[in-house]
């Protein structure tokens, strides 16, 4: 049988995302004079969908269909994300200049969210090929093995990072690519040697933009008096900077988790919303709950995530093979670092990233894919024998 618990789960976190579609979107259908039941009407068809669709893979069999499954989305969320800058308008919806989605009738898709699923099974297929234990090797040799990953990761970052203008997905494919290299057999040696470079290079990636070093600016401004409180005021005098602009966005993000203190506002009775934080069910979902719901509702959503990571990483410790093992362990380190970086870029306590948040963002392409991930998660499953006395 299907892990029960994680479908569970995962479906009351689909659940309240159908909810938050419903009460965060009360000023966009006003400003843009939809129905107001434009998107949670949109969002409970992609809910029901992706259950059905978690369920239904659920019931495959992972000898067969997760090797097929993982490697077509692979593969065929590269081919889309390489088309995309090619395709005419009418067929790609472009925003700032970066063509994202792929207009499907009504609905849009997001060729990255699939990718990421297949970017996971890939490297899980491979690692559990290629790779073992570091056993005497030195860094060098280490990095040789990894090189063809390197590459691969290159074209990754130029699809999503150039092509589409999207450094957030590329951080959070990084830290996942890191972690599982480390859970494959790689020395803690050169997995920091890994992290440094990474970070590296994402330095170089945001010096030679200037709106990424205007919105690092942007939020320096908003976070600076609380960060430079804890230095010593030498210190804190170079790092100030007067006059900053302060981000909008973080500064309303604030205030609606302010505003909702430990019990919220109530369903419906946020405030900022109202125009004060844009498109608030997508990005800033989670400030949206935290003002209607307050801290309740927020460690509501955060234990249900980590009920999903513990059930994600015991099927990892005890699935059969090392390609199953990595890739339910991948799964959750993409969801993991996702909410994470949400959370803390809403909290101001780092820039915003542009993430969604994991099954309670508005957005059809990232609630499937999400779900497609938990779906295979759950086909491998089944083949988890537990010993006598063993917790379920």
């Amino acid at each position: 049988m299907p892990d029960k618990k994680l479908f569970l789960l995962t479906t009351a976190l689909i659940t309240i995302g159908v909810i938050c579609s419903y009460t965060l979107t009360a000023y966009t259908v006003v400003l843009f004079e939809y129905n107001s039941f434009h998107f949670v009407i949109r969002e409970l068809i992609v809910a029901v969908l992706s259950i059905f669709l978690m369920w239904g893979l659920a019931q495959l069999d992972p000898d067969i269909w997760l090797h097929r499954l993982g490697l077509t989305l692979f593969f065929g969320g590269m081919i889309l994300m390489l088309v995309m800058p090619f395709l005419p308008a009418s067929l790609v919806s472009e925003v700032g200049g970066a063509k994202r989605w792929i207009k499907l009738g009504g609905f849009s898709l997001a060729p990255v969210e699939y990718f990421k699923i297949g970017f996971v099974y890939f490297l899980a297929w491979s690692f559990s090929r290629k790779l073992g234990h570091h056993g005497n090797m030195g860094v060098v040799e280490e990095f040789k093995r990894f090189l063809p990953y390197a590459a691969i990761f290159i074209l990754v970052m130029f699809l999503i990072a150039i092509l589409q203008n999207d450094l957030g997905q590329v951080i959070v494919l990084a830290l996942t690519l890191a972690f599982m290299l480390f859970f494959a057999g790689s020395s803690f040696r050169f997995f920091m040697t890994l992290i440094g470079g990474s970070v590296s290079f994402f330095l170089f990636f945001i010096l030679t933009s200037e709106h990424r070093i205007n919105r690092i600016l942007s939020w320096w401004a908003t976070a600076q008096s609380t960060i430079l409180a804890f230095l010593p005021e030498p210190i804190a005098e170079h790092l100030r900077i007067e006059n900053g602009e302060e981000a909008y966005q973080i500064g309303h993000s604030l205030n609606a988790i302010h505003n909702g203190g430990i019990f919220g506002t109530g369903l419906g009775g946020g405030t900022f919303k109202l125009g004060f934080l844009s498109e608030v069910h997508t990005d800033f979902v989670l400030a949206g709950i935290a003002e209607e719901f307050g801290f309740i509702g927020v460690f509501t959503v955060t234990f249900l995530f980590i009920m999903i990571l513990h059930r994600l990483f015991k099927i990892a410790n005890r699935s059969h093979n090392d390609t199953a093992y990595l890739f339910s362990l991948g799964v959750g380190l993409l969801i993991t670092f996702a909410f994470m970086v949400n959370a803390y870029g809403i909290s101001g306590l780092t820039p915003i990233k542009g993430i969604s948040v994991p099954f309670l963002s508005y957005g059809g392409s990232a609630m499937m894919a999400s779900a497609i991930g938990i779906g295979m998660v759950l086909m491998l499953s089944k083949k988890i024998v537990y010993k006598p006395g063993d917790k379920k």
